[in-house]
């Protein structure tokens, strides 16, 4: 892995420019964020308000991520063997020994469970790193396990490619080690840090290092940043959350978003970062369910040296209408396409529990349709055991649950079906009769989020009738009818929208379960 390993920190330096910017230049926005996010002033509208909520549009990487559905999470690490779901920092490295670890083993696994890209726990709030960093020694290079040379997040990133399953990371803000190194919450300020910083023995020689503004512990995280993001190939989403190490009162470490968003932006341009960073945002909840009306339109405001935030609460229930609108209007300092991450664990625990078991095929189909099914991305957490394996019954578990999305959404009954219809009303006509009780919609979302409500109508003894009804569309919709309902004729009738309606799916189902 090694010799990998510095392959992709050459790779990454070849194409930089020489210099020492104060913020790199690649951080600046593409041509294609320049409607993501639109000003809110103070003498807008609600007519303005909407108006500029039609406008705005996401990027490249908001509608790759997007299409993806369904994201996997994989928790791993010391708790995994000392039972403990947050870390104490001062754990004996010698406890991690994933002695049957088979990365390629999760790969098949969430490639047969439908998964598209997996994300790895790289540092949990304890502190210890799943790789051989050159900035701590709470890794895994203190373990005897491989004698020293273990590296998961190689192997995993090596596996998941392998597989075609995208490669994210998630590295916590919080660092119960380096607190305890007295790194981590000192009280230092922020000042210019060149990344990488380069220690003893150090086997790199880039060609470009970043000046950044951060804290001592704001600097350890950019170096951790650089390693990951340059040594062990592309990366599609670096996920952070936004917890606090469990620190005395009067004790905390203010993050230094803005230059970890900019290095980010840098190396890895095209991975979404989520959920506290500004592509993607947590739902609210850890049930894996979002709103039945889920905006990716809201309003943000920007806390924390540039973090975005909700300028509603993250866990209102209501974040994007026309009164969420007016009512966040006075913390709101932009309208941004901020699309919801749906985050659940298979079992009670994000860690491995000998003790838990995995959520029914029923939990997990009504969590799909919950969340995917409302205008969101679900990230399922499936943590690896102490052998260092996605355990059996999870492993049947997930298969289980993809066979069981395959046969509620069996065949779309539109799909050579001959439509007609204008933005706000489409007409599908199946050619012969067939009984529906599960539909699908989309928005084409490069033209934004425009649908507030809607009805679908059958044509039946001569007339349309109402068969359902819902609010928001956005990048995916799915309804579930209590009962078939049997027509030859279908249509989705637009009755709410902000602006043109671009409809990009309109699909019938009838379930087979």
């Amino acid at each position: 892995m090694a010799l990998s390993r510095r392959l992709f920190v050459t790779s990454a330096a070849v194409l930089a420019a020489t210099g020492l910017p104060a913020l790199p230049a690649s951080a600046a926005p593409r041509p294609d964020e320049s409607r993501y996010r639109i000003p809110v002033g103070p003498g807008d509208t609600e007519a303005d308000l909407v108006r500029k909520a039609s406008q705005v549009r996401p990027t490249a990487r908001q509608i790759a991520w997007q299409a993806l559905e369904q994201t996997a999470f994989l928790h791993f690490g010391v708790n995994t063997f000392t039972g403990l779901e947050w870390g104490t920092g001062d754990e004996d490295p010698n406890v991690f020994q994933p002695t049957g670890l088979d990365t390629d083993q999760w790969a098949r696994a969430l490639r047969d469970g439908g998964f598209t890209l997996a994300i790895l726990t790289v540092k949990h709030h304890d502190g210890f790193v799943l790789y051989p960093s050159r900035y701590t020694n709470h890794t895994v290079a203190s373990s005897s396990w491989e004698s020293g040379h273990g590296d998961v997040l190689g192997s995993f990133a090596d596996s998941m490619r392998r597989h075609g399953i995208k490669v994210g990371v998630y590295i916590s803000p919080a660092d119960e080690n380096q607190y305890l190194h007295g790194v981590y919450a000192n009280g230092s300020a922020r000042g210019t840090r060149s990344i990488p910083t380069l220690v003893d023995g150090d086997d790199r020689s880039p060609d470009r290092f970043y000046t950044l503004d951060a804290t001592d512990y704001g600097a350890h995280m950019l170096n951790t940043l650089y390693e990951v993001l340059t040594e062990y190939g592309p990366v599609d989403e670096v996920w952070f959350d936004g917890a606090q190490g469990r620190i005395p009162p009067g004790k905390v470490e203010d993050y230094d978003w803005d230059s970890w968003y900019s290095l980010v932006r840098t190396l890895a341009p095209d991975a979404a970062i989520a959920v506290t960073g500004p592509d993607l945002r947590w739902v609210g909840n850890e049930s894996g369910l979002a709103r039945e009306d889920e905006w990716s339109v809201i309003p943000v405001k920007e806390n924390q040296y540039g973090r975005t935030d909700w300028a509603l609460s993250y866990d209102t229930p209501d974040e994007g209408s026309r009164e969420a609108l007016v009512t966040a209007q006075p913390t709101t300092d932009y309208l941004q396409w901020w699309p919801a991450e749906c985050d659940v664990s298979i079992r009670d625990g994000w860690f491995y529990h000998a003790d838990q078991l995995p959520k029914s095929v029923d939990a997990l189909t009504d969590i799909y349709f919950g969340s995917v099914g409302r205008n969101s991305v679900l990230l399922l957490n499936v943590p690896p055991d102490t052998d260092g394996l996605l355990h059996g019954t999870d492993v049947t578990r997930l298969r289980e649950f993809r066979e069981r999305i395959e046969s509620e959404l069996p065949e779309d009954l539109a799909h050579r079906a001959r439509v007609t219809g204008a933005s706000r009303v489409r007409t599908v006509d199946l050619g012969t009769e067939h009984e529906v009780d599960r539909i699908r919609l989309a928005e084409d979302i490069r033209h934004g989020q425009q649908v507030e409500s809607f009805v679908v109508e059958a044509y039946r003894d001569g007339a349309w009738t109402e068969v359902t009804h819902a609010g928001t569309i956005g990048a995916s919709r799915i309804l579930l009818l209590p009962a078939p309902a049997r027509a030859r004729r279908w249509r989705v009738r637009v009755t709410g929208a902000r602006d043109t309606v671009k409809l990009a799916r309109f699909e019938l189902y009838r379930s087979r379960v």
